[in-house]
């Protein structure tokens, strides 16, 4: 078997997504997105096909291996985004020729379903008691929120007392009947973050995501010394090279690396195992579109470690477009008693709706980070 052809579709809200063909009818889907550069991923697929068509798609490590260090240059969130998505369809296509799903090529299943969490209050904080209660109305008991608007690198107490309120009130507001998890994104300096920390202790959070930004894993390891939240870090970093620093300094007790941006279900599974290794959980990232979802879950199936796993469905980012516009089956991310089941089809287990999928890549996107800037004019971390 060879494969023939790789192509991408741009469709919103933000998402690329690829199908690679074969010679022997065969299809796969993937997911190579980098949010705000999807035109990027999609030039890089194209570059990329010139060495993949002819190639067994059988042999993923292989074809891993190959896209990862010919070149010279290798890592970094374009390659391995890119990467990613077409590790993820020659899964999908592996799994159709052997009539099983991911997991079951992978070793099995240590569960059937995982726990899953989804999003409230948008970019800015705003409304999350509605939107804690609207999830726990449609089956979650876990949800995750950004916790601030900009903030600079050294903030006045006042910003922090109005965190902290705010959070509080959520707090209050669903008891222990709600998991909370605090996403500081980034724009938290390591200043404010070991004050925020501090306060934050009180109201037990599941985790803090992204502490500080991901460059700063040194940073992050000194804040987890000094407090009892998990800390979470993974979603910007792009393969087993870059967590083996988080490790080594335990600086995080969580790892949410992205299955869209870290290579794909095969480094995954690998950086999965290396986090069992060292008693770290593993939470993977994904506020992402159906095929990314999808293949995370087969990367859930087969972790022990893991142990909740994010979605977008009804994320404030998808605007045009949703995770259940693009399958066939509208149940298959069906939440219950806040666990989505793995799906047990072959290869990643999902149906492709291609009619709709050709119809929104016609309309496409040009999605963007907004751009936010501090009361001084200094860009701000968004």
């Amino acid at each position: 078997m060879k494969i023939t052809k790789l192509t991408t579709y741009l469709v919103p809200p933000r998402w690329l997504f690829l199908k690679i063909e074969t010679d022997e009818g065969l299809t796969g889907w993937g997911e190579p997105v980098l949010e705000g550069h999807a035109e990027t991923l999609a030039a890089k697929i194209a570059e990329l096909s010139d060495f993949l068509c002819g190639r067994d798609p059988l042999h993923i490590e292989d074809i891993w291996q190959s896209l990862y260090r010919n070149g010279c240059y290798r890592g970094g969130p374009v390659l391995m985004s890119a990467i990613s998505g077409i590790d993820m369809a020659l899964w999908d296509i592996k799994g159709k020729y052997h009539d099983a799903p991911v997991h079951a090529l992978l070793g099995g299943p240590v569960r059937n379903r995982v726990r899953t969490y989804c999003w409230i209050g948008g970019d800015r904080p705003r409304n999350l008691i509605e939107g804690a209660k609207a999830l726990m109305d449609a089956g979650y008991d876990a949800c995750k929120m950004n916790i601030c608007d900009e903030l600079q690198i050294v903030d006045s107490y006042a910003r922090i007392d109005g965190i902290v309120k705010r959070l509080a009130d959520l707090r209050e507001a669903v008891g222990t009947k709600m998991d909370l998890a605090f996403d500081f994104h980034g724009r938290v300096h390591a200043p404010m973050a070991k004050i925020l920390l501090k306060e934050l202790e009180p109201l037990r959070p599941m985790f803090v995501e992204d502490a500080v930004v991901s460059a700063q894993v040194d940073r992050m390891a000194d804040l987890a010394r000094s407090t009892t939240i998990p800390l979470v870090i993974g979603e910007r970093l792009h393969s087993r090279y870059d967590f083996r620093r988080v490790f080594e300094t335990r600086a995080a007790s969580v790892v949410n690396p992205d299955t869209a941006h870290v290579g794909g279900i095969s480094e995954m599974v690998r950086i999965g195992h290396m986090a069992e290794a060292y008693d770290v959980a593993l939470a993977p990232h994904c506020p992402l579109g159906p095929i990314a979802l999808a293949a995370s879950l087969q990367v859930d199936a087969i972790c022990h470690n893991a142990f909740i796993q994010e979605q977008s469905l009804g994320i404030h980012y998808n605007q045009g477009g949703d995770l259940t516009d693009y399958v066939t089956d509208k149940e298959v991310f069906k939440v219950e008693n806040g666990f989505i089941s793995i799906p047990q089809g072959p290869g990643l287990g999902i149906e492709l709706d291609e009619d709709v999928i050709s119809e929104r890549a016609a309309q496409g996107h040009r999605w963007r980070a907004p751009v936010w800037r501090h009361a001084d004019g200094s860009i701000a971390e968004w």
